[in-house]
């Protein structure tokens, strides 16, 4: 594998420059003094961004945007071989890695790296985090999977040895890093176009304990089931957390605000420790905001920041988000495309003020909505009202049969009222003539059904 030498900046060009996590990636070695370069398809604010401090971005992927001048290419997942960049790379000899691998070689020059992986909520726990360490003036460098308003963008580049960044388990794209810290927020069934089912998961996410050193640490959810399909033969010293007084990090005394925000006593090894107030809805951040803790303490950081912090953090882009109103309409848009991710933010939206809740729902690929197509209708039936839009294909072809409207004859077969329409125009008109005030809406999925809400607040 060719290795970067930080000390002696080189030409790197990114194939999908703008993408969440290739933009931070290309805005750190950036800051390094690296020459940068890249492509994607469109501008975007992240693009844009790149060319003010100094990167070349092409729109449309060309083999002629590789010249002979680049040392390095790195690509994701998405990338296919037939590209025609990445084919360029093959024939100009240029040595070539995935983003992870790089994101990898970032890691090593640091001196405490924090992964936090997890089916779920890594983009808030990582968010969580960094609210943290920014308010303990350790001068982190940042990789979040979201926009943080707090350093308005997704990469913060700092001073300090401490580096932070989202580790998927995709593609076992973590298994590229290289973690003194780590932590494991669940493990669940998902992406099974990659993996073989949730056995295949759990050895993923073994194979990433591992990587963490003696010195390191292992952050846990101590809820997860066969755990010690995980954990063992781990080296470092293993910090749990979760919903029992049984384990490291839990919480007591749970109550919530009339916006759905917790409010709990910590239980620190069984015995009550501070008070918490969260300022993002719902239970399932109660447990992001544990593992957020449970590392901060393993930092030494001192508890009134980390309340302070947790308190302040009003989350990401696209994570339980306000919007807006119009005509008396509340629209939250929400990033959730899996079925424990739906339940929690429905749940959350309860405690939310509102008369109906309706949720606009775009289901992420061909292949997560046929393998938890009943998961769905169930996590859906939650919401008072359901809308669907297409599915969102990703990387994905349509040769699996199925589409939305399989998914509405489940939903409305569990008595739910459930509405199909091809596009958005249809999906604007029919909520502006359904919708009345006191309504609270919630546009969902990971695609870009966001557009919705934006387009009926203009």
């Amino acid at each position: 594998m060719y290795q970067i030498n930080f000390d002696h900046p080189i030409h790197i060009y990114f194939i999908g420059i703008g993408g969440i996590s290739m933009s931070g990636l290309a805005e750190v070695l950036l800051e390094k003094g690296f020459t940068v370069s890249g492509s994607d398809v469109k501008p975007t604010p992240l693009t844009q961004l790149l060319s003010s401090k100094g990167a070349t971005v092409y729109y449309g992927q060309k083999y002629d945007n590789l010249t002979a001048d680049i040392d390095l290419m790195v690509y994701t997942s998405a990338i296919h071989a037939d590209n025609p960049e990445y084919v360029a790379a093959q024939d100009l000899h240029i040595p070539i890695l995935t983003r992870a691998q790089l994101l990898g070689q970032m890691m090593r020059n640091y001196k405490t790296p924090i992964a936090i992986s997890g089916t779920h909520g890594k983009t808030t726990t990582t968010s969580m985090v960094s609210e943290i360490l920014l308010a303990a003036d350790t001068d982190p460098t940042l990789s979040i999977g979201g926009i943080l308003k707090t350093i308005n963008g997704n990469i913060r580049v700092g001073h300090s040895g401490y580096f932070v960044t989202e580790a998927c388990e995709y593609t076992n794209s973590f298994l590229s890093f290289y973690p003194k810290i780590g932590l494991i927020l669940n493990v669940e069934e998902d992406h099974l176009d990659f993996f073989k089912d949730i056995d295949d998961i759990r050895n993923s996410f073994h194979q990433f304990a591992l990587l963490l050193p003696k010195d390191g640490a292992l952050i846990i959810n101590g809820n997860i089931p066969c755990i010690e399909s995980i954990t063992k033969q781990i080296a470092c010293p293993i910090i749990t957390f979760g919903n029992s007084s049984c384990f490291d990090y839990s919480a007591a005394d749970i109550s919530y605000n009339e916006k759905g925000c917790a409010t709990f006593t910590l239980i620190k090894k069984g015995h009550k420790s501070s008070v918490y107030t969260l300022g993002v809805p719902g239970e399932h951040n109660i447990y992001n905001a544990l593992a957020a803790i449970a590392l901060s303490e393993l930092l030494s950081i001192e508890t009134s920041v980390i309340q302070k912090a947790l308190s302040e953090f009003k989350g990401t882009d696209r994570r339980f988000e306000y919007k807006g109103t119009v005509n008396g309409i509340t629209i939250i848009d929400d990033y959730a495309h899996h079925p424990t991710e739906i339940t929690a933010t429905l749940k959350a939206a309860v405690n939310y003020p509102h008369k109906t809740l309706w949720c606009l729902f775009q289901p992420h690929t061909y292949t997560r909505t046929k393998a938890f197509m009943k998961e769905f209708a169930r996590a859906l039936s939650l919401a008072d009202k359901v809308i669907l839009a297409k599915i969102y294909p990703a990387r994905e072809t349509d040769d699996l049969g199925i589409s939305s409207a399989t998914l509405q004859k489940e939903i409305e077969a569990l008595g739910k009222s459930c509405f199909y329409f091809p596009d958005y125009e249809a999906i604007e008109k029919f909520i502006l003539e359904n919708c009345t005030p006191g309504d609270l809406l919630i546009t969902m999925g990971a695609g870009d059904v966001v557009k919705v809400g934006e387009n009926l607040l203009k």
